[in-house]
């Protein structure tokens, strides 16, 4: 008895545990910010009619967070490289409950966008931190059960958005849909300082400003840009003009990082053909996996006619076989054929669960013309994204591992961003009658074109795997 007891309460197993408690922390993390990104979509018409926004201008409760977010990543993953990641995961803890608190208490449209603004900056602490810490504190050998679960709360965060946000503001009211989040990231800031690893302290480095300005309004301008264009046309001067002036801000971001003394990103970096190639994956792979959660919860209300909680509820198979697929197939896939062939794998699953929604049999119920869909989706989603992340972390010095999580997080981002304009615009146009509103072929045409840019994107994946073979 008393050998079993030391084996269970000694060293070895003081590690095993607190691993598991870092582990918690960091994936916790990641569920909040994928959460937040899409479990206010379902609650926006409640919203709308409370605080009185316009149909216009209630789409920035989304917008507002999702610029803020994709604008800041880069930044915040390179700030995490070079000044702490513990600092800059709890900063980033702290300001997400800020601005969530800010979001539940608003009384006024303004306050509302304000407050999920500094829930977006925040974010954009988070999820490269998080993932930088995740790297360091888990070696090669015992990495894979991590992402496994990284990748789990990624996948269970952006469905159960849809399925919370619903229930929530159909029951409770839209408050709820942020006050939920609470708990988990106050917890967050106070239990990092005592689970985390000290920041190292290293040489004084120069912040670069204008590196940072530069990329963080080229983003910003891009990602507005895209979003804009689902209700203006592409040709508009509006979107023309953030488009071009994005273009312009990478220039001058390229010229001012190749003259910069300590840059906030090394292009030299980019002449690694895997961070290259593998950053175009993470942007067009982003495309096709934000994009269907988005036009999943409009086919659902807008060709099913379903209420927000009954769309809310119709997710939840989603949710559970992601939560499934990262834990038990993604920790083993990882491990027997590595991170580049799985996210090719799980690409051609995503491009086959698009298709099947997109060429369902019409009026077919539920469980035949929707749900075979949304488990391929899920799978092929939560066998991608993580190794998405690793790919472009391991083409990088360990130095700089926050900064290609930044990298990565930022592209799958604005590929979101793009990838949800692009098809809504395709699907209005295939629609059988002119409409702001997408009708049941204009969703076959929506999803076809997330399959054809999902089966694009992992041929790149594969020329990934050919150099590294």
């Amino acid at each position: 008895m008393q050998t079993t007891t030391r084996a269970t309460t000694g060293p070895d197993h003081d590690v095993r545990r607190h691993d598991r408690v870092v582990l918690g922390l960091l994936v916790s993390a990641q569920f909040l910010v994928m959460l937040d990104a899409s479990i206010v979509n379902v609650a926006l018409p409640s919203i709308q009619s409370d605080l009185g926004f316009s149909a216009a201008s209630v789409t920035w409760v989304v917008n507002a967070y999702v610029l803020a977010f994709a604008g800041l990543l880069l930044l915040s993953g390179r700030a995490a490289d070079l000044f702490g990641r513990r600092r800059v995961f709890v900063a980033g803890a702290a300001l997400f409950t800020l601005g969530t608190l800010m979001c539940a208490a608003a009384v006024d449209g303004t306050l509302l966008v304000v407050g999920r603004v500094v829930q977006g900056v925040g974010a954009a602490g988070l999820s490269p931190a998080a993932m930088a810490l995740l790297l360091a504190a888990f070696p090669p050998a015992r990495r894979a059960r991590a992402m496994g679960a990284w990748g789990a709360a990624s996948t269970l965060g952006g469905a159960t958005g849809v399925m919370a946000g619903g229930l929530l503001a159909g029951t409770v009211g839209w408050r709820a849909v942020f006050l939920a989040t609470v708990p988990v990231s106050t917890a967050a800031v106070l239990v990092a300082r005592r689970v985390l690893a000290p920041d190292e302290k290293g040489v004084r480095r120069t912040f670069d400003g204008a590196g940072a300005a530069t990329a963080t309004a080229a983003v910003i301008t891009l990602v507005h840009g895209a979003v804009d264009a689902v209700d203006h046309a592409w040709s508009s001067p509006r979107v023309l003009g953030l488009l071009a002036c994005s273009l312009v801000l990478m220039g001058a971001f390229v010229v001012v990082e190749r003259r910069a003394a300590d840059p906030l990103v090394p292009l030299h970096l980019f002449r690694s053909p895997t961070l290259r190639v593998g950053a175009i994956v993470a942007l067009l792979g982003g495309a096709s996996r934000a994009s269907t959660f988005v036009l999943v919860a409009l086919y659902f209300q807008q060709v099913l006619a379903l209420s927000p909680q009954r769309a809310g509820l119709a997710m939840v198979p989603t949710s559970l076989a992601g939560f499934a697929v990262s834990l038990t197939l993604l920790p083993r896939l990882l491990r027997a054929i590595g991170p580049a062939r799985s996210l090719v794998l799980g690409l051609v699953v995503l491009a086959a669960g698009h298709l099947w929604l997109a060429h369902a049999p019409a009026g077919s119920a539920y469980v035949v013309g929707v749900l075979p869909g949304l488990l391929l989706v899920a799978t092929g989603v939560a066998l991608s994204f993580t190794p998405t992340t690793m790919v472009l972390a391991g083409s990088v010095p360990a130095t700089h591992t926050g900064l290609a999580s930044g990298l990565s997080g930022a592209a799958m981002q604005v590929g979101g961003a793009l990838g949800t304009a692009v098809f809504v615009v395709v699907g209005l146009a295939a629609s059988d009658r002119p409409s702001t509103v997408l009708d049941a072929s204009g969703f076959s045409a929506a999803f076809t074109a997330a399959a054809v840019v999902a089966l694009s994107t992992a041929a790149l994946g594969a020329a990934l795997v050919r150099r590294a073979a």
